[in-house]
């Protein structure tokens, strides 16, 4: 089993938070998912024949795409493609996309689950971020999404946000759990370097959050979460039982996938791949046959690294006869080395055999899973 990433990088505007590819060069939108559309055709070797679970629209702003952008799409994906029929066939969405006319347009094709980018619910924040949505329009939205039969929504957070209090954010954890979605993903801002966001902080007129803010916000997120049965399945991902993202899953259990359009990348078990993060050479790569992209062929340390950083970031965890396994014995047992000040600091654990992160770990995993990969 596969699964398929198309991203879609036009947006009315940035936020200035966001430093994936994006253009709010809309006019180029027919050229582009024409190129999109060969790129599925010309690649169809790629994932060598296996079935597709997954399809996943990702942006910047997926429901930018009108109705005949979708047709051509998924024209070609079930043409070119061995689709399973209950893949799981995700829509990254703008609440202010969601209007019932688009909803309803959106339930003629194949999605089956909405990503709803709703960020906050504090309607300032919204406006510093220069997010399109007000937090009336994201719960309207969601519950025009609902109506519409939709029973398979995943709702996007952020936390540690400019001006943000504990108190803020338990607002906002309680407004998302009256939604009740079945998914929530919830992220620390960064501030990336190159965004305006980046830059209102380099001229002091925002303050980032200190670190005993965020991880009591994260700790909150845990906690309050948890508490209403959600499982805390990945570091950033809650989810109610049986619905975790399957898309985001394959990219921490090893399954192949393709991506297609500019900037997106592409794995098939011993090669990564990753196209452009120009919309004009992408388009004009394709249309001449010549796409633009980078492979890193992996090798076994490579792989090993890659093995650490997917699985114990999941509630999973890192099952330890297929490490020994497939990396062999001198990675299984530098491994465990240094996971060890780790297992006795009660940051890990071993359960059946699987190496996993414990509550007090989470906290730290990045540090955890740093100190476990291999360096020359």
């Amino acid at each position: 089993m596969a699964g398929i990433y198309l991203h879609i990088p036009f947006c009315k505007k940035r936020c200035i938070y966001c430093d994936f590819f994006s253009t709010t060069r809309s006019e180029q939108k027919t050229a582009y998912i024409r190129a999109l559309c060969r790129e599925l055709t010309d690649r169809e070797a790629y994932l060598e024949g296996e079935h597709i679970e997954t399809i996943y629209l990702g942006g910047g702003t997926p429901s930018q795409l009108a109705k005949e952008d979708f047709e051509a799409i998924f024209s070609h994906i079930y043409k070119v493609y061995k689709v399973i029929p209950d893949a799981e066939i995700t829509l990254e969405a703008n609440p202010d996309d969601l209007t019932p006319e688009y909803i309803s347009m959106l339930r003629t094709f194949p999605f089956n689950r909405i990503s709803m980018g709703i960020q906050t619910f504090q309607d300032s924040t919204l406006k510093l971020l220069q997010r399109r949505h007000t937090a009336e329009q994201a719960i309207r939205a969601f519950q025009n999404c609902r109506t519409a039969g939709f029973r398979n929504i995943s709702i996007d957070l952020m936390y540690g946000l400019p001006g943000e209090t504990l108190a803020s954010w338990k607002e906002d954890l309680k407004q998302a759990l009256a939604l009740h979605p079945e998914h929530i993903s919830a992220y620390h801002l960064i501030y990336e370097e190159g965004t305006t966001l980046w830059q209102l902080r380099e001229q002091h007129k925002l303050e980032e959050a200190d670190e005993d803010l965020s991880v009591s916000l994260f700790g909150t997120l845990i906690d309050s979460l948890t508490a209403a049965g959600y499982e805390h399945y990945e570091i950033s991902n809650f989810c109610l039982p049986g619905f975790h993202s399957r898309h985001n899953s394959s990219y921490w259990t090893e399954k192949k996938y393709l991506g297609c359009g500019p900037s997106a990348h592409s794995y098939n078990g011993t090669s990564r791949q990753w196209n452009v993060a120009s919309l004009n050479e992408y388009i004009r790569g394709i249309s001449n046959g010549n796409p633009t992209f980078e492979v890193e062929e992996l090798d076994l340390y490579t792989r090993y690294n890659d093995f650490v950083i997917t699985h114990i970031r999941t509630q999973w965890g890192m099952p330890l006869p297929k490490l020994r396994k497939q990396y062999g014995e001198e990675l299984y047992k530098y491994c465990l080395r240094m996971a060890t000040p780790h297992l006795q600091q009660g940051t890990l654990e071993i359960k059946n055999d699987t190496l996993k992160l414990t509550r007090k770990g989470v906290f730290i995993s990045d540090g955890i899973m740093s100190d476990m990969l291999w360096v020359e």
